[in-house]
């Protein structure tokens, strides 16, 4: 388990050039809107990240919530914080996400210890 951090992130950066290769308009156009939803407007840039956690939480994607558990982590965000967040997925989605949940907290977990 020591890996799955680097190797979600080469994989995820792999795969993200090689769809953006494809010079599709649309496919370009969704992906910078994603990024573009996460700069700090109205809402800060953590608090967004929060929602994405949540938000990918209660959709049931993995790679999504890995991806926004290394954002919060990257933003200096608390367990504490974190915690809060799953709960208000546990909450809009159910008993359905606590597998999700397991797979969460093992994740940050892992890069809590890649921080130290």
């Amino acid at each position: 388990m020591a890996d799955e951090v680097k190797n979600f992130q080469k994989f995820r950066q792999q795969m993200n050039k090689r769809i953006l290769t494809s010079q599709n308009r649309e496919i370009k156009r969704f992906f910078a809107l994603d990024k573009n939803a996460y700069q700090k407007g109205a809402l800060s840039v953590e608090t967004k990240e929060l929602m994405g956690l949540a938000a990918s939480m209660a959709l049931r994607c993995n790679d999504c919530v890995k991806y926004h558990l290394q954002r919060c982590v990257a933003l200096k965000l608390t367990n504490e914080q974190l915690f809060e967040a799953f709960n208000v997925a546990l909450v809009v989605a159910g008993s359905i996400i606590i597998p999700h949940l397991r797979q969460a907290v093992s994740f940050l977990d892992e890069l809590r210890r890649e921080e130290d």
